[in-house]
């Protein structure tokens, strides 16, 4: 008997707007789902701008390290329109209590200098590895060309010195149009490998999901039922993971970083969805080939 013969497949709606009777919000990742890093997919923006016409509310949920100030600007140069969503919660916000605490560092910065707006404000200092606290990880120094070999001295040495490391966007990869590229989170898979300690706030994290709760409270003006909350994401192990242990129920969309696993063409393959879902112990309650 095959050990996923009776994996039960998610459940495939007509689209987003179908499933509105059911949820009044939903939590919606951005990367692989909304836009390729390039483009917005058109039928996405769509969806959440004809749920938010519904009365339903959307909250972008992304593990992008960054606090969420620059990202609408973002947003709109690649053209997303802001009618498609109510407010952004990102891991950098979610991280930035971390960081807070343990100003005024001395931190060691994996990742590019342009992520400085991430720890604005908070008071720490930059040092080289030998003279830091800690750890601080954006991403790969150079998004194009690094690879996470490139840095297997670094963190060898990170954990000989017994430093904590705070990953800013827990994502292993991304695509950036057809092209994958790494992520912060490879670093700390890698590091925590080697037996050190990694504290990260984004998806499948709490912290993130805790901000996002709230400030969907604050904006309905009412107590959140999370039974009625639907989070959407491309992503097994952040997205689907993340709202399993949040208890929400998850709409896997196969437009991102699994797509090669779990479509054939444009097609939806519900049972190598379902292979690829239980492969990582996780749960959605519903898929698409894209969200529409």
């Amino acid at each position: 008997m095959s050990p996923h013969e009776h994996i039960r497949p998610p459940e495939v709606p007509a689209c987003l707007l179908a499933l509105r009777e059911r949820y009044d919000a939903v939590l919606c990742d951005l990367w692989g789902v909304v836009h390729n890093g390039q483009r917005p997919f058109a039928s996405a923006v769509r969806a959440l701008t004809a749920f938010r016409a519904s009365g339903g509310r959307v909250i972008l949920l992304t593990n992008v390290p960054k606090p969420r100030g620059p990202i609408p600007r973002q947003l709109d140069r690649i053209g997303v329109a802001r009618e498609a969503w109510d407010l952004i919660v990102t891991s950098g916000d979610a991280i930035r209590g971390e960081l807070a605490a343990r100003a005024p560092g001395p931190m060691h910065l994996i990742g590019p200098r342009s992520d400085s707006v991430l720890w604005d404000g908070l008071g720490l200092r930059l040092a080289a590895l030998e003279s830091s606290a800690f750890l601080c990880v954006t991403g790969l120094g150079d998004f194009d060309s690094d690879e996470p070999e490139h840095y297997r001295e670094r963190l060898a040495r990170a954990r000989e010195l017994d430093l904590e490391m705070i990953c800013a966007n827990p994502d292993i990869v991304v695509r950036l149009g057809e092209r994958p590229h790494w992520c912060a989170g490879v670093l700390a898979r890698d590091y925590e490998a080697l037996g050190g300690r990694v504290v990260m706030a984004g998806k499948p994290h709490a912290p993130i999901y805790a901000l996002a709760l709230r400030e969907l409270e604050v904006l309905s003006g009412q107590p959140v039922d999370r039974t009625r909350v639907l989070a959407i994401g491309d992503g097994i192990g952040t997205d689907v993971r993340g709202a399993n242990r949040e208890r929400l129920d998850a709409l896997f969309i196969a437009s991102g970083i699994h797509r090669d696993e779990v479509r054939t063409d444009d097609a939806l393959d519900l049972v190598a969805t379902a292979h690829a879902l239980a492969s990582e112990s996780a749960h959605a309650r519903y898929a698409l080939a894209e969200l529409r």
